[in-house]
């Protein structure tokens, strides 16, 4: 087997629809990585799956007068419709609602327990003497102590990023019914990160000379500043993963220590699925296994410091108790390429007050690849970035359609016709052919630089540079003019041009997977880039659930060999009449999205 890597998304609250900047936040990031990655022939598991424990989604049950799971199987479904439609190629997505992670869950919180990073501790936590409970943290909001921000939940505060003590919050109300609650002693459990500061900061040192700054410095910053302290890892819930304690009814783990299993248990429940039960150590126990963790910038701290402690901490107790018999540690996180956020037209987008694009609203009027397109070349890597629908316009048109696209058609349409189908027979080309052909190789290896390191903002924009090239050669050799006074001329542009436009598609098949597959169609390839996506129901005690799978078939990226390099287009193979890629959109439809905002 290849090396193996694994892309973890970010598991997305199931009481919320997605909008773009919550695409290009983590989701997007992840299926160009994995789709990279794939066709470098190396083992690949994109894993992820709907948050179903979190507050949020209590918050919305009571909200909806509903329960939990019905909130959770909801918004699960339309994820899973947003995905299949926008073509994010998840090996698994799951939910955290599942036997599976129930069990990982708790393997992963006694094994801490047994190596002494766990202990109990009798803590002050938000009451409502009105609805007679105690308050999850997202039930709680006020003032940061840290940055004097309103709005600040009792756990972290959105705005800068730190992590919070609850009876530290300034103001406190409930997020329910607008009273104050007020502090009563409660008994938990808490992650023990003072005794795991020290490794914790030893692994973050390790990575700080590429992983992105912002990372650095929400993570290692942090520490270095204020240290780690104890967290409770409890909470006095009724919905979520109870823990597996003795005496602890009526208590569930803490979500923000529970989701992020997920990563581990969804790839053990991707194995159980494949008749495979041991296969998840491919990419959990491997030391040569890279692990990317593509979350936006206000899950750091989690990602960064409190997910490598529980790995941490577990050692190898925890494949011990999944029965093996040469026990290994869990792999830690390779990369955290964390992304900042989006904003739209100037504003902070706000899902309360429509201030958003929403991926299947969007869908439902334009097709996926310029999504992809718009939110790639604006993907807010260090800074954040905005959604101008302007620029969704002028960039669908003047680069999509007329650099990409234009090429494209004119090129396969006028060799279509004067060829009668098949790749024209350049014999040997001349020097301007040879230095095209160079320009666009060399293109693999700035490409390969950039996605390595995940700079896929980069990445793309090189992409669309080459393409460029190619309408620059053609315009220097005039193919169109050739055909009339030397067709042998014109044979060795439009062969050099349909062998660069062949390649082009492998650079931009992760970006742009639905027309480069239409592309790769139309140029008389059979066997496709990519799989399929595919969905099933699965059964346990807790209920079922569906499951999202990428199965990859009998594509091209599934035969292990490295399809990131210039593969020789056959001179006089046979292809199909093309049409066009990429529609050109009405500068009407610039007022009429910027009309739906808001209302």
């Amino acid at each position: 087997m290849t090396q193996p890597v694994l892309v973890a998304v970010a598991w997305p609250y199931a009481s919320a629809e997605i909008h773009v900047g919550n695409i290009t936040g983590s989701y997007l990031p992840a299926d160009i990585l994995a789709r990279y990655h794939r066709l470098r022939g190396r083992d690949v598991l994109m894993v992820s799956g709907s948050d179903s424990h979190g507050t949020p989604v209590t918050v919305r049950a009571d909200e909806d007068n509903s329960t939990p799971e019905e909130v959770y199987k909801r918004y699960h479904a339309g994820f899973i419709e947003l995905f299949q439609k926008l073509g994010l190629t998840y090996d698994i997505f799951t939910s955290t609602h599942t036997r599976t992670h129930f069990d990982v869950a708790n393997k992963l919180f006694l094994s801490l327990k047994e190596n002494g990073y766990l202990y109990t501790e009798e803590s002050k936590q938000w009451y409502s003497p009105a609805q007679e409970r105690f308050l999850p943290d997202r039930y709680v909001e006020g003032t940061c102590y840290f940055c004097g921000k309103t709005g600040a939940r009792s756990d972290q505060c959105d705005h800068c990023g730190h992590l919070l003590e609850a009876e530290k919050l300034i103001d406190p109300k409930s997020r329910i019914d607008g009273s104050t609650p007020e502090l009563r002693e409660t008994t938990h459990f808490y992650l023990d990160l003072e005794k795991l500061e020290e490794p914790v900061t030893e692994f973050l040192r390790e990575r700080q000379s590429y992983w992105r700054p912002n990372v650095i410095r929400q993570s290692l910053g942090q520490i270095e500043t204020s240290g780690l302290r104890g967290r409770p890892i409890t909470r006095d819930l009724y919905w979520g993963v109870p823990v597996p304690v003795e005496g602890w009814e009526g208590k569930c783990m803490y979500v923000w220590f529970e989701a992020v299993i997920g990563y581990l248990s969804s790839v053990v429940e991707w194995s159980q699925l494949h008749d495979d039960p041991e296969a998840w150590h491919h990419w959990w126990t491997n030391q040569k296994s890279r692990a990317f963790y593509c979350i936006g910038k206000d899950n750091i701290p989690f990602h960064a410091i409190i997910w490598p402690a529980e790995l941490i901490g577990v050692g190898d107790s925890f494949d011990e108790k999944m029965g093996a018999t040469d026990p290994q540690p869990l792999v830690l996180p390779y990369d955290v390429p964390a992304n900042e956020f989006m904003n739209l037209e100037g504003k902070k987008l706000s899902g309360s007050h429509n201030w958003a694009v929403w991926g299947l609203d969007f869908l439902e009027r334009y097709d996926p690849d310029p999504l992809r397109y718009i939110l790639t070349v604006n993907m807010p890597e260090t800074r954040d970035s905005d959604w101008d629908w302007e620029e969704f316009y002028q960039r669908n048109n003047n680069e999509l359609v007329a650099t990409w696209g234009n090429l494209v058609n004119r090129v396969l349409s006028f060799a279509f016709k004067h060829w009668d189908g098949t790749v024209p027979i350049p014999h040997a080309l001349r020097e301007g052919d040879l230095e095209l052909l160079q320009t666009i190789r060399a293109g693999f290896k700035t490409m390969e630089r950039y996605l390595e390191a995940v700079k896929l903002r980069a990445a793309l924009l090189e992409a669309m540079r080459l393409a460029g090239e190619v309408n620059k050669y053609l315009d220097s050799t005039g193919p169109w003019f050739e055909i009339k006074t030397d067709k042998d001329a014109a044979a060795k542009s439009i062969y050099t041009a349909m062998q660069a436009i062949d390649w082009l598609k492998i650079i931009f098949a992760p970006f742009l997977p639905h027309t480069c597959e239409k592309l790769h169609a139309y140029l008389g390839h059979e066997q496709p880039i990519f799989g399929q996506l595919v969905t099933r129901e699965i059964e346990d005690d807790l209920g079922t659930h569906t499951v999202l799978l990428y199965e990859p078939g009998e594509s091209l990226s599934a035969t292990g060999e490295d399809l990131w390099q210039p593969i020789e287009l056959v001179p006089g193979k046979a292809f199909k009449q093309p049409a066009p890629l990429f529609k050109k959109l009405d500068e009407s439809i610039v007022a009429e999205e910027r009309a739906r905002l808001g209302n």
